[in-house]
């Protein structure tokens, strides 16, 4: 009986094909790909990235998040509670080095990396006043929000994406789809392995990381940065001085799950690599990679 059972797994492994499909939402690629022996739902898939994005997003005027912000106070839905207080909870655990509030900050130094002009001191001076995430105020039994201060404008760049991940990943295991991986962009939530393998292979700062069930995250200024002054700003920005990273650092994270992974990325490289050290060490449950400019590759713990 058990070598019936047996053939028949291997015969149904054999019967499985890759399905793959790509679209871009959230300003980047989301690819999904599925080992399945019939067509997995990827429209549907993809219908959830758009309901997402409809509700996360800081670029598009009337998303859920923007009406928050125009509003300062909401009633909101599952997916941006769940978001934000997850985000406060790794705001609290990295002392602020995760900052959903940055978003006025964020936006300079984003017109920074377009015009190649820095934001003046009075520029940042003013951001950072409407920053900082004590001002988020979450009521969990109404699940509602309520920002301190007129002005504020929330920023889900270093959470929102690992979170669809996650999210997309989630929906084809619930359909009947388990051996599936989403990649968007630099984060990447993996399921069950393909057939005959132990997981899924993925390449981190020139090393092969094999996934499954976990998700991983990358956060670095490989790709977006502003130089001026013989200084190199990068996108990621320190939410407590209001500027650029300068320091050439990338950092990988490992998690249970694409929220977490793409959260922990951000705040650790906002952290630097000695306190990002100490963190990863006192939480078994991440791994995290750490790439220096002129030191290679470092893991922690």
């Amino acid at each position: 009986m058990k070598a019936l059972l047996a053939l028949l797994a291997v015969r149904l492994l054999c019967a499985m094909e890759r399905y793959e499909a790509a679209e871009t939402h959230m300003g980047t690629l989301f690819r999904v790909v599925v080992w399945a022996d019939s067509p997995p739902p990827i429209r549907e898939v993809f219908a959830r990235a758009r309901e997402l994005d409809d509700s996360l997003s800081d670029y598009r005027p009337e998303s859920e998040l923007n009406r928050l912000c125009r509003a300062g106070q909401a009633e909101v839905g599952a997916d941006l509670w769940t978001v934000l207080e997850t985000a406060q909870r790794i705001s609290r655990e990295t002392g602020g080095a995760f900052d959903v509030t940055a978003g006025p900050v964020v936006r300079l130094w984003r017109d920074a990396r377009r015009t190649g002009r820095l934001p003046t001191a009075g520029e940042l001076r003013r951001a950072r006043s409407l920053t900082g995430w004590r001002k988020l105020r979450l009521d969990p039994r109404l699940r509602r929000v309520k920002l301190a201060r007129s002005g504020m404008q929330l920023d889900l760049g270093g959470i929102a994406k690992g979170y669809a991940a996650g999210e997309m990943l989630r929906l084809l295991s619930s359909r009947g789809f388990p051996r599936a991986l989403v990649a968007a962009g630099g984060d990447i939530a993996a399921g069950d392995p393909p057939p005959g393998r132990t997981g899924w292979s993925v390449e981190v700062f020139g090393e092969t990381i094999v996934l499954t069930r976990r998700a991983i995250s990358t956060s670095g200024d490989s790709e977006q940065f502003v130089e001026s002054g013989g200084k190199r700003y990068s996108h990621i920005v320190d939410p407590k001085r209001g500027s650029g990273l300068t320091s050439r650092i990338g950092v990988s994270v490992e998690a249970p799950s694409g929220i977490l992974a793409d959260a922990y990325a951000t705040a650790l490289s906002v952290m630097g690599a000695e306190k990002a050290r100490r963190f990863a060490a006192a939480r078994p449950e991440i791994r995290v990679r750490i790439s220096l400019a002129g030191e290679g590759l470092h893991r922690a713990p």
